[in-house]
């Protein structure tokens, strides 16, 4: 009897590799990513930007409790696209790491540090029978002692450090964007108005109105702040 899987059947286990070296569970997962509300995340020299679209599903919800930025700690929040319930998860435990890294250190964590942490756990779940990858993918962003960062997480466990990024349904649009525009001596006026652009193009782009939700870390307070939505509408309406 054959020790390998049924042809077509590598897509029922997470820990069986298809003859030409795939997961297929973590690629489904990486789809449903893909389909999601679109976020990014900016770097500059005076900081960074996070954004996210705002997706209400009726007109009864209320949209305060729509969310996909977080804070993780005060100098670190993070833009989550995909599974909210997997999100939910994966963000806890980056809040527990970074609490006890400033319990256990006496100083606030890099933003490196608790993205790895985050792939770590979601590496574990793409190499255990039983179990499904993580369905979501995260931009971590934040001002540590290393300087403005933006890191993105794979449904794999892989992190990849960017200047500025996107993930979601309307990545090919924002990433066009910003191929175009970005600099890395923007000012973070700059970026905000760089990342609203952004976005509310990408939901134009798919017929959608323009919700749009950002936070912020300057550099010279690493105080993570959400900016409302009047200060959101007037960028939008200065572009």
């Amino acid at each position: 009897m054959s020790v390998f899987a049924a042809p077509g059947a590598y897509d029922r286990a997470i820990t069986v590799f298809s003859p030409d070296g795939r997961l297929f569970q973590v690629e489904y997962a990486m789809e449903l990513v893909n389909r999601g509300a679109t976020v990014m995340g900016v770097s500059c020299a005076e900081g960074v930007v996070l954004g996210a679209e705002e997706t209400i599903e009726t007109s009864l919800e209320d949209p305060n409790f729509s969310w996909k930025i977080f804070e993780i700690d005060s100098h670190i929040g993070a833009a989550i696209v995909g599974l909210s319930s997997d999100a939910r998860v994966l963000i806890d435990n980056a809040r527990i790491y970074a609490q006890s890294n400033r319990l256990m250190y006496d100083e606030p964590i890099d933003v490196e540090v608790i993205t790895k942490r985050i792939g770590d756990i979601k590496q574990l779940y793409t190499q255990h029978a039983g179990v499904r990858p993580f369905g979501v993918s995260i931009i971590f962003g934040g001002v540590d002692k290393t300087g403005n960062k933006i890191f993105a997480t794979h449904a794999s466990g892989a992190y990849r450090g960017y200047k500025a990024t996107a993930l979601g349904a309307g990545r090919e649009t924002v990433i066009k964007i910003l191929k175009e525009e970005y600099r890395e001596n923007m000012t973070l006026e700059e970026a905000i108005k760089l990342t609203i652009k952004c976005l509310t193009s990408a939901l134009e782009a798919r017929g959608l109105p323009p919700r749009i939700k950002i936070a912020v870390v300057p550099a010279a307070t690493k105080k993570l702040r959400m900016l409302t939505e009047e200060e959101i509408e007037e960028y939008r309406k200065s572009l």
